[in-house]
């Protein structure tokens, strides 16, 4: 990490541009899900800004976190980026005992991309449609509903996580490598509980496939005005708010992260991009990378509280 660093200083210090070869992008994620596609929203307009292709590289396990592994352990030299999420930077540094990366040692912060809630989504036949008639049916059979999530410490198990411990229910978590399986036994009737991003989920609607009953957020979507908040369906104290950061090795040149950060302030002005981010159920945004990491620092702190009180833990 520290030879890749140096390196880079010595391509400045001859005054070679940034960046002179394409940047490779790591999603930690499946192929389809919400990370990937704000990942991919954004790598064409960054890498026009930026005058080189951008290459998007999905690297999914462990609900993210051998992605993360990857771009944490790649060479400090700006050639490599990785999207994070509340999973893979506030959860899990709390769920795994032996995480192979610290996000605030070993990954430094670029820039916010955008903020994203989920939605509670349930099998569209012979299941509750409220969130109240489920958790009933959820009490009335304990520890026989199932729950699916794209890993420990994924969003999905976050918030099925924070259900069970605000409605006093016990549900099984069964954690998918792909985000599409998750659907399919839906389907069939084997998971009863997802909490999906809204794209996602909108996309499944359509088929009929299954229902959506509350969005995570303090606030109701634009999109599906009609959703209540899971605490408007009767869940207090009920949030989880998704959101998405660009990261890049420790040690990488401040003036390069600078300049993606620059880059990345310059295309998030243009309201296609704002639209195409609205239209995946997200908000996009940006900050300084003192910002992030600040960000960083308090959502580390605010979910290991929930990590705590749930149990969720891996070994």
């Amino acid at each position: 990490m520290v030879a890749g660093a140096l390196a880079s200083v010595a391509c400045i210090a001859h005054g070679q541009a940034y960046p002179s070869r394409p940047i490779h992008f790591l999603v930690p994620f499946t192929v389809g899900g919400g990370a990937d596609i704000a990942a991919r929203t954004i790598a064409q307009n960054l890498g026009d800004e930026l005058g080189q292709q951008i290459v998007v590289d999905n690297r999914p396990g462990s609900g993210g976190v051998l992605g993360m592994e990857l771009a944490a352990t790649s060479s400090a030299n700006g050639y490599t980026l990785v999207i994070g999420n509340i999973g893979t930077i506030a959860v899990a540094p709390a769920v795994y005992r032996k995480l192979a990366y610290d996000p605030m040692r070993d990954l430094a912060p670029i820039t916010l991309l955008a903020h994203s809630p989920y939605v509670m989504a349930v099998t569209a036949s012979n299941s509750p449609k409220t969130v109240q008639e489920f958790v009933a049916s959820a009490k009335s059979s304990p520890g026989k509903l199932n729950y699916a999530s794209t890993g420990i410490g994924s969003p999905g198990h976050l918030s099925a996580a924070l259900l069970s411990v605000l409605s006093g229910i016990r549900m099984e978590h069964v954690p998918y490598k792909d985000i599409s399986q998750i659907f399919v036994d839906m389907y069939s009737g084997q998971i009863q509980l997802y909490f999906s991003g809204i794209s996602p989920a909108l996309t499944q609607m359509k088929s009929g496939k299954i229902r959506v009953l509350a969005i995570t957020s303090t606030k109701r979507s634009s999109q599906i005005p009609e959703l209540p908040t899971m605490v408007e369906a009767g869940i207090p104290g009920f949030e989880v708010s998704g959101w998405y950061g660009l990261f890049t090795p420790a040690g990488t040149p401040p003036k390069i992260i600078g300049q993606i950060n620059a880059a990345v302030k310059k295309i998030a002005t243009s309201r296609d991009l704002q639209k195409r981010f609205t239209a995946i159920g997200a908000d996009l945004a940006t900050s300084t990378p003192a910002e992030l990491s600040a960000f960083v620092k308090s959502e580390i702190s605010k979910w290991a509280k929930v990590v705590k009180e749930s149990g969720m833990r891996v070994d």
